[in-house]
């Protein structure tokens, strides 16, 4: 038997040490230790900050149960809180690995999160639609440990947030390629559990024809969708997203802007991308004007570097960004978000499209990670797509720039030789942070950003 750090008769009690075997304090001494067959070791975590107490294991304890508690993390840049909107496991659930805990709500997204490890589920401390803060304990897991001595994770149990394992948000599964929109949903909500997968994929498909729904007429216009009549009065907290943006559009107005109007001519550009739709489609893309417009943002901007930059809290220093994170604005089904596309400057047009077509997918499903939302650098909104031509983007701070597309028209032009043809134009409205950016470099970069787009040709010359 070895003695690590026991000295004289001193109990282990009188040394801060506990039997994990039979949690005894008082009677586990040198010859009791002795006389029952106990092998101490003195565990690592005998000096852990945390810890009160050390521990020591005997050779015959093989199994020990130990409660973990799980520790909301910050999912997204700057998280705060985030709101609990569901539960799936309650007190006494025998959960395994990766199995999916509850479903809250951030600031900028709606995430699953997951058991980091197999248990029994101990206690849950929020309800539906309470609000959490980072760091706080979310729900207790009891965890069986399979050894001989444990490690310091594994004594670990009222352990600071930083030692918890990181959440698992809901990203599609890279074990196969299954479309999950053809999974058979068994879950709350419609969610696709991990059975329904198995029995989809060892179940035969059925071979019996969808009946395609007829195509209506061009001419009618679509009804709009009808929400709820609202009979009487009600109050509603702001939370989740739209509290985020409270915060956020309160901080921007803060910011005197700079606006800057113009109109660009897509005839040559409309060309080219007709031209590129069939490759990108065999490729697995879908090639839309967005793109483009990212693209040629980025190489406008290493003209003009102050505008991919970002200023202090206090506005006394400002940093000059060298990744092109560009940011798009998407209207999804939990509000307005806006993920950001990595390094677009080193991206070909059809990578910016296809991890366009990535964050919109997981956009539409509300499964935006803390990747794709943090880091931006540049916003640009299409608020076309829905309608209206100019607008007035409001910043995301601490960007300095953030552009509004309106949607493109036929209009009449006067060309060349003063004759009227059609045009197809399209508006932009720019807002810049006027405290660092002046209005001529806005001028200047919607000059060369519009000379790419009106002549696609230069916007390959000057490619690097």
């Amino acid at each position: 038997m070895s003695l690590l750090g026991l000295g004289g008769r001193r109990s282990a009690f009188a040394r801060g040490l506990r039997c994990v075997s039979c949690m005894s304090r008082t009677n586990c001494t040198r010859k009791a230790a002795n006389a029952h067959k106990h092998s101490i070791v003195r565990s690592p975590l005998a000096s852990h900050p945390s810890i009160g107490a050390r521990y020591f294991q005997t050779a015959s304890c093989r199994h020990a149960k130990v409660v973990k508690p799980f520790i909301l993390k910050d999912l997204t840049e700057g998280m705060e809180e985030a709101t609990v909107t569901e539960w799936f496991v309650k007190p006494g659930d025998v959960v395994g690995r990766a199995v999916p805990i509850c479903e809250v709500l951030t600031d900028k997204t709606s995430a699953t999160l997951k058991s980091p490890m197999a248990g029994v589920i101990k206690a849950t401390y929020y309800e539906v639609d309470q609000i959490a803060k980072v760091g706080a304990r979310l729900y207790d897991i009891q965890v069986e440990y399979d050894s001989a001595v444990p490690t310091e994770e594994d004594l670990l149990v009222a352990a600071p947030a930083a030692s918890m394992p990181e959440p698992t948000l809901n990203t599609p599964s890279s074990d196969c390629e299954v479309d999950l929109g053809t999974v058979p949903a068994s879950g709350k909500q419609g969610r696709v559990l991990k059975e329904d997968i198995v029995r989809f994929l060892s179940e035969p498909p059925e071979t019996t024809a969808t009946p395609t729904p007829p195509t209506p007429p061009a001419s009618m216009p679509a009804r709009p969708l009808r929400s709820s009549a609202i009979v009487a009065d009600k109050v509603e907290a702001i939370k989740g997203i739209r509290k985020a943006m409270v915060k956020t559009m309160t901080a921007a107005n803060a910011i005197p802007t700079f606006g800057f109007n113009d109109e660009i001519s897509m005839d040559q550009l409309v060309i080219v991308r007709e031209q590129l739709k069939d490759i990108a489609t065999s490729r697995g893309t879908k090639l839309s004007y967005m793109p483009f417009f990212l693209k040629a943002a980025s190489m406008a901007m290493l003209e003009y570097p102050i505008l991919n930059s970002s200023p202090n809290s206090a506005c006394t220093e400002l940093t000059y960004k060298a990744e092109h994170n560009f940011g798009v604005a998407m209207d999804t089904p939990t509000g307005l978000l806006v993920p950001n596309i990595k390094s677009v400057q080193d991206k070909s047009i059809f990578e910016i499209a296809s991890e366009l077509q990535r964050l919109m997918t997981v956009g539409a499903a509300g499964k935006l990670e803390q990747n794709d939302m943090s880091g931006g650098t540049f916003s640009l909104s299409n608020i076309g797509a829905i309608g209206g031509t100019y607008a007035r983007p409001v910043l995301l701070p601490p960007e300095v720039l953030i552009g509004a597309l309106g949607r493109m028209q036929a209009v009449p032009r006067f060309d060349k030789d003063d004759n009227v043809v059609k045009a197809r134009i399209l508006n932009v409205s720019w807002s810049a942070d006027h405290r660092v950016i002046d209005g001529a470099t806005v001028a200047r970069f919607s000059n060369l950003w519009k000379q790419y787009l009106e002549n696609p040709a230069t916007l390959l010359a000057d490619m690097r």
